[in-house]
């Protein structure tokens, strides 16, 4: 497969006790690449200084917090949380949660 083209479905995971991250794609303006949380899994609340976030969800269905917000997103809706601006997902459904996930700019090494 080209380096400018991948299946995300390559690239769903597993990891016991903590949710499962892979990088699609990488570069000084950008990341983007896929969190999997299985359910019971969670994403603890934090934020990202000076990059904006979002999570497009592709399987599953997820409880998210942006700053005050709350609120649950399934297949084929995003979720936006701006710079400096707290969020975080839980997975409490009974299946796999998978989200596409983009950052800009992308996080420094």
């Amino acid at each position: 497969m080209s380096d400018s083209l991948k299946d995300y479905r390559d690239h769903v995971g597993f990891r016991e006790g903590k949710h499962y991250k892979a990088t699609l794609f990488n570069s000084k303006q950008i990341l983007l690449g896929l969190n999997c949380l299985d359910p019971g899994q969670v994403q603890p609340v934090h934020t990202h200084g000076g990059q904006d976030k979002f999570y497009l969800v592709l399987e599953g269905r997820g409880s998210f917090s942006v700053g005050e917000d709350r609120f649950d997103a399934g297949p084929g809706n995003v979720v936006w949380a701006p710079s400096e601006v707290e969020h975080g997902v839980r997975n409490e459904g009974t299946e796999r949660l998978v989200l596409f996930v983009g950052m800009a700019p992308a996080p420094g090494p």
